[in-house]
C-alpha cells in the first residue's frame, strides 16, 4: 500500500503502451521541459491508505488473541528481512521518482514561479 501510496496513478514508464491519443489527460507526468506540469495524482489516494492500514492493524490485533496464529519466529531474522525487503524495493523507488521528477515530498524537480 505504501508504494501505491507513493507512486502516480499514471506512470510515465509505461506511457508509450497507453492511448497516443491521451497524450494531455489528467496526471501524466511532464517529461520534457516543454510538457505542462499536471497535479500529482497518486495511484492509491491518502484516505484508502490509511483505511487499509487500520484494518491491518485491527485485523493483527484480533489475530493475536489466538494460539493458532502465535507462530513462533526468531525475530532478529524477521527483522533483517523486513529492512532488507524495504531498502531494496524505496531504492527501486525513489530511483523511478528521481528519474520522472515526481517527488511527492519535496521541491526537487517541481517548477517555481517568481513574481
Amino acid at each position: 500500500m505504501f508504494l501505491a501510496f507513493l507512486s502516480p496513478k499514471f506512470d510515465p514508464e509505461f506511457a508509450e503502451f497507453e492511448e497516443d491519443n491521451n497524450k494531455d489527460g489528467p496526471g501524466l507526468l511532464p517529461v520534457n521541459n516543454d510538457d505542462e506540469f499536471k497535479p500529482f495524482i497518486r495511484r492509491l489516494p491518502e484516505f484508502k491508505f490509511w483505511l487499509g492500514a487500520t484494518y491491518a492493524i485491527w485485523i493483527s490485533f484480533f489475530c493475536s488473541f489466538f494460539r493458532i496464529f502465535d507462530i513462533p519466529v526468531f525475530w532478529p531474522i524477521l527483522l533483517f528481512y523486513w529492512i532488507m525487503l524495504f531498502t531494496l524495493t524505496m531504492r527501486r523507488q525513489i530511483a523511478h521518482m528521481i528519474k520522472y521528477k515526481y517527488m511527492p515530498f519535496s521541491n526537487w524537480g517541481k517548477k517555481r514561479y517568481t513574481k
